[in-house]
């Protein structure tokens, strides 16, 4: 019996194997993401309460996390996670993150946020079949949000991911287009 090497020549068998290596890989790295179909904002009530701000695309998300964001996964600390009593649909929901919520459950209760602290939010569903992109904050960039405008993490015309804050009614109308 012949071996493969001697049915094609070296250079091509090695080719060969470096592109089913490739393959492989990127098979392996694309089955551990979950799909966005969602973006997370965050705003305020008029009494300064913090909103979560979910729209969701054309699935559907379960709950929301919020946790410490870090390069260092093991210092990424949930600081608040919720429930929602129905899955959320196309569209967008807002509810308060330090009170509880109709239509919520607090899986685990807001805790202080603390200055100087990088905050993230994102949506996820039960099966992680769908996730929001996520929006990072301090507790200044709260401070500096108004009732009715949104603060969500999207991308500029070369790629790049940065905040904006805009009015509801402008997330609404630009928030998915980024997904």
């Amino acid at each position: 019996m012949r071996s493969i090497t001697s049915l094609t020549s070296r250079p091509s068998f090695r080719r060969l194997a470096g592109a089913a290596a490739v393959v492989t890989a990127l098979g392996t790295a694309s089955g551990c993401t979950v799909p966005i179909d969602a973006v997370a904002g965050i705003s305020v009530t008029t009494d300064g309460h913090l909103l979560g701000v979910m729209m969701v695309c054309g699935h559907r998300i379960d709950g929301a996390t919020l946790y410490v964001d870090s390069d260092d996964m093991d210092k990424e600390v949930t600081v608040g996670s919720w429930t929602a009593d129905r899955s959320l649909k196309t569209g967008v929901t807002t509810w308060t993150l330090d009170t509880p919520a109709a239509g919520w459950t607090a899986t685990r209760p807001l805790a202080p946020l603390k200055a100087g602290t990088t905050y993230s939010l994102y949506g996820w569903t039960k099966d992680n079949s769908w996730s929001s992109g996520d929006v990072t904050f301090t507790p200044r960039d709260r401070n500096r949000l108004a009732p009715g405008k949104v603060r969500y993490d999207t991308f500029s015309e070369n790629g790049d991911e940065h905040e904006v804050t805009v009015p509801m009614a402008e997330f609404k109308a630009k928030a998915c287009k980024d997904v």
